[in-house]
This record gives C-alpha cells, sequence and structure tokens, in this order.
C-alpha cells in the first residue's frame, strides 16, 4: 500500500525540511502555499511513499522542522492519506 503525504509548513523551515528530505532519500514536490488565517507564506509538500516509510518521513519533517513554539503556535501540519497507485516514470 503506497500513503500520500501532504505537510504545510512555514516558508522559514521549508529548505531547512526539503535538505533533511532529500538527505533520508525521500523526494517530495514543494508548492508555495498561503495561510488562510494570517495569509502568511506557507510552503505544501507533497510526498509519496511505501506505507511502511511514513513514520521515517514523519520523524525527518519533525526534526527538521526544529522545536515546537512556545507561544501555542505549530511549526508542520502533516495529512497522511491512501494512495491508491505510486508511481514514477
Amino acid at each position: 500500500m503506497f500513503k500520500l503525504i501532504i505537510a504545510i509548513l512555514r516558508d522559514s523551515d521549508a529548505s531547512d525540511v526539503t535538505d533533511a528530505l532529500i538527505a533520508a532519500n525521500f523526494r517530495a514536490t514543494r508548492i508555495a502555499s498561503t495561510g488562510a488565517f494570517f495569509r502568511q507564506g506557507n510552503t505544501t509538500l507533497i510526498i509519496g511513499v511505501e506505507a511502511d516509510k511514513v513514520d521515517a518521513v514523519i520523524d525527518t519533517l519533525k526534526l527538521a522542522c526544529g522545536p515546537t513554539p512556545t507561544d501555542g503556535s505549530h511549526r508542520a501540519t502533516i495529512f497522511v492519506l491512501n494512495a491508491a497507485r505510486y508511481e514514477q516514470i
């Protein structure tokens, strides 16, 4: 089974996260996005992986984003979806 991971990050974390994913041999599609509430710049990563790699990707994201802010905000929002098919050509 394959999974689709959608990670919405702060722009300030995007370079560190994509570098960490590449170093861990994961590929991601990077899309510029904007948050609706504060209209802040965000980066959305789309990552397709085999199901057994999901935890490794999430661990990589957590490490690369750094510590959670103490003001109650968050560094990333991560969605993991089932994917019927995954193929790279």
